[in-house]
């Protein structure tokens, strides 16, 4: 059971790394050089998913840390 927690541990911590990696920044590098005016405050489409995504993996690689102390 140990070695199924960690083989999950490790999956969702690298999808997890994916998933912000894929998350656009506000100050990217257009606003270094004066074009970052656009700023919005919703997220839309598929950034929203890779949002929640994220959030969804974050809850999950914590149960598993949890599950393993528990074990």
């Amino acid at each position: 059971m140990i070695s199924i927690l960690n083989i999950a541990q490790l999956v969702i911590a690298v999808l997890m790394v994916i998933g912000i990696l894929l998350q656009q920044s506000g100050a990217g590098l257009g606003s270094a050089f004066g074009g970052g005016d656009s700023i919005y405050l919703t997220r839309r489409g598929a950034e929203k998913t890779i949002f929640v995504a994220t959030i969804v993996l974050a809850i999950l690689f914590l149960a598993s840390g949890i599950a393993r102390l528990v074990i």
